[in-house]
């Protein structure tokens, strides 16, 4: 794989590149990276993370499976008492107003209902799960320390959504990260070899 050279490479840590085959793109957000794998031309290239990045121009990249931009992952914060859980939601919440995090997310505050031995309340925190170490990272640099039991993951995900419960509270996250860009842009610049 040839990359293109890069004009100041830090601005790319976290950024994506995807390798058409005949030639490869630096530069795409998760959100664009996930519009190429959905596209039946491109579903089937290759996607690599930037890690870090050398002013001299040296990447450090990691490969990644097309499946983890289709797939949430999530935190899930029990607690028995209703009040500790809604501390939970509000804290998780003020936390993004004052740092947002590394991707879109959504939390909620749901109600298990009594027949569940413990952890009748949850603060569910649902993100694509391609984000999972920079969402971990972000909650320990932020000091987030919720719920009496913590559990997370892809598969405890569709247990949330297959769980009888009712829903109390939720709020949309947004990133301050770069902003993507639509389908149509996307998919009209594949031949730039930076796309940033």
């Amino acid at each position: 794989m040839k990359l293109p050279s890069l004009s100041q490479p830090e601005r790319y840590r976290g950024l994506y590149i995807f390798d058409f085959g005949e030639w490869t793109a630096v530069g795409y957000t998760a959100e664009e990276i996930a519009i190429l794998l959905d596209s039946e031309v491109y579903k089937g290239g290759k996607v690599y993370k930037i890690h870090r990045a050398s002013p001299d121009g040296r990447l450090e990249i990691r490969g990644i499976s097309g499946v983890r931009f289709n797939t949430e992952c999530g935190l899930f914060f029990y607690r028995d008492a209703g009040d500790d859980a809604r501390r939970d939601f509000e804290e998780l919440n003020a936390i993004a107003d004052d740092t947002p995090p590394p991707s879109r997310a959504f939390v909620q505050l749901a109600d298990r209902g009594s027949q569940v031995d413990r952890g009748r309340y949850v603060t569910a925190l649902i993100y694509p799960a391609e984000f999972d170490d920079d969402v971990c990272r972000w909650l320990i640099e932020c000091g987030f320390v919720g719920g009496d039991t913590v559990e997370g993951g892809v598969s405890h995900v569709s247990n949330y959504y297959g769980e009888q419960k009712t829903l109390l509270d939720r709020r949309q996250l947004w990133s301050s990260s770069v902003p993507s860009r639509s389908a149509d842009e996307v998919l009209a610049t594949v031949r730039l070899a930076v796309q940033r």
